[in-house]
């Protein structure tokens, strides 16, 4: 395990350190931050099933041999005035571009979920990237690298570390011109637990910058302690979602 997290340390410390040299080269090629905010209310089933606020926020900046990107989600549910649900994530990644289809990443994802199985899980990950399909209306991108997990038992407080292999599928289809369908399959799997988590959701444009959007989440833990939580939750959301 320690072998495991010092190829990521040094990893990570050579994506930082490249992309500072490479900084001032690219300066004229960067695109700045660009991104997009939602917010919305939630319907919920499996562990809960309530009324919720949903609030998700996402932030790429672009240069010639780089991209980073930071995306974070805020879920809040109550029931009669008593907080039913609490979950926030965070997922802040690195790529470091090998050609126009091919890339390297690194990627750190934390996810509190106070009201499930796990609180929290935290993953470190490095690994390979590749544009599968890229077309006007049509993209798909597929990753798969090794890492390190940390899980806490939400109840019991018990903690268990484990290398975990990760897989990406991650789609983006302009339907209509007004109409995009997204579609983002993440997996975590170790010895001890297997992570699952799809994403699917349509945004319908109104201007511009406004858009509504209607999505739908999976998550599930192959495995859970015993009388404590359902292995697979499941969101439904309706979102004003707004770029910049």
């Amino acid at each position: 395990m320690r072998n495991l997290v010092t190829i990521l340390l040094v990893g990570g410390v050579f994506l930082l350190s490249t992309n500072v040299c490479a900084q001032d080269e690219e300066e004229a090629v960067d695109t700045g931050w660009e991104g997009n905010g939602e917010f919305g209310l939630v319907n919920t089933t499996g562990n809960t099933n309530s009324t919720a606020l949903n609030l998700k926020l996402n932030f790429v900046r672009t240069t010639e041999k780089w991209r980073h990107r930071f995306a974070s989600t805020a879920l809040m549910t109550s029931e009669n005035s008593v907080k039913d649900n609490e979950r926030y994530t965070a997922e802040l990644q690195s790529d470091r571009k090998l050609s126009e289809v091919s890339f390297l990443f690194a990627v750190v994802r934390w996810d509190a979920d106070k009201f499930g199985a796990y609180d929290p899980q935290q993953t470190a990950t490095v690994g390979y990237g590749r544009q599968l399909m890229k077309s006007e209306k049509h993209s798909l991108k597929g990753e798969i690298g090794i890492g390190y997990r940390n899980l806490e038992e939400r109840i019991s407080g018990i903690a268990s570390r484990e290398a975990i292999v990760r897989l990406l599928l991650d789609d983006s289809w302009q339907v209509f011109k007004s109409t995009n369908w997204t579609n983002r399959l993440l997996v975590e799997t170790g010895a001890d637990n297997s992570f699952t988590q799809f994403n699917t959701g349509l945004a319908v444009s109104m201007t511009e910058s406004f858009a509504l959007k209607i999505g739908f989440e999976v998550r599930n833990n192959s495995k859970v302690p015993p009388g404590d939580s359902e292995k697979t939750d499941t969101v439904t959301t309706m979102n004003l979602v707004y770029n910049f």
